[in-house]
């Protein structure tokens, strides 16, 4: 992987008449990563996407793809693969109709054949889109966006409405793609797709990045969680650590060092003959962070 960014950002603000969408946002995405773009409803992500697909102009600041304005559609779009969380096809066209028309419109060489294979729907090349399920809807929106194997591909929650085996063919194909040397931008409300797949995470809340990093790093800044429930015989003696009990009665200690607290609470347990009932102890999650950006 090179440290050429394929997206440049730099202080970008998007308004829409007194309403200030995105702030002073700046940010890049390196050739061959996989970059996650999360935020809360109405954080400004979608406009920012918008503005890089070259759908929106940018009030003020600039956009760079590719090293070109992305408004310069014969320079970019060729390069650039979009899935959209709907792509509207027309209803009385078939699959493969819909993937060849598609096709033609990037630019780039493929063939209809090869495309359907890769996302499983070589069986319903002569089905029309209306009789399609949804999640076949959602694999078609797949197929035109990988087209001729774009270097930029745009996945707007890319797995909605796909079952488990139609998710694990879905990143099958995204990974072969990045063997290959594309980058990928992420959206998507499955965080923990982001959490196993994003080499670093862009978190927007109110217009403007929340954190930015590699998923390590924005899970660093929360402690870990240990909770437990214990008897109602249990004697009464002190707990080693400081626990907060919720109204459930469950004990939740937060430490930033899981192991170490968890090693003392359970010598604790034996030496006092306790039992820990529903005893967890897990690593920070994004969607610990994602939450945390509430309490702000």
């Amino acid at each position: 992987m090179t440290t050429t960014p394929v997206i440049e950002v730099e202080r970008l603000n998007l308004k829409y008449g007194d309403f200030h969408a995105v702030r002073d946002l700046s940010f890049q995405v390196r050739r061959g990563e996989l970059y996650a773009l999360l935020g809360t409803n109405g954080a400004g992500k979608t406009s920012t996407l918008e503005t890089i697909e070259g759908h929106r102009k940018a009030t003020s600041g600039t956009v760079r793809v590719f090293g070109q304005s992305p408004r310069d559609r014969p320079a970019v779009r060729p390069r650039m693969g979009v899935m959209l969380q709907e792509s509207g096809f027309a209803p009385d066209l078939t699959v493969r109709e819909s993937v060849r028309l598609i096709g033609a419109l990037t630019g780039r060489a493929d063939t209809v054949d090869r495309v359907l294979d890769v996302v499983g729907l070589t069986r319903k090349a002569a089905t029309t889109v209306s009789q399609l399920s949804g999640g076949e809807k959602r694999r078609l929106d797949f197929a035109t966006a990988v087209y001729g194997s774009p270097e930029l591909l745009f996945l707007d929650e890319p797995t909605t409405g796909l079952d488990i085996q139609s998710r694990d063919d879905l990143w099958a194909a995204v990974d072969r793609l990045r063997s290959a040397g594309a980058t990928i931008v992420l959206t998507t409300h499955y965080l923990e797709e982001a959490q196993q797949r994003a080499d670093r995470v862009g978190l927007m809340h109110r217009g403007a990045f929340h954190q930015e990093g590699t998923v390590a790093e924005l899970t660093r800044t929360l402690p870990s969680v240990i909770s437990f429930l214990l008897p109602a015989a249990t004697p009464a003696v002190r707990l080693p650590l400081p626990a907060a009990r919720e109204d459930d009665g469950r004990f939740v200690i937060r430490t930033p060092d899981r192991q170490r607290d968890l090693y003392l609470l359970l010598r604790w347990a034996r030496e006092h003959a306790v039992e820990l009932q529903e005893l967890e102890a897990g690593p920070t999650r994004l969607d610990d962070v994602f939450r945390a950006i509430g309490d702000d």
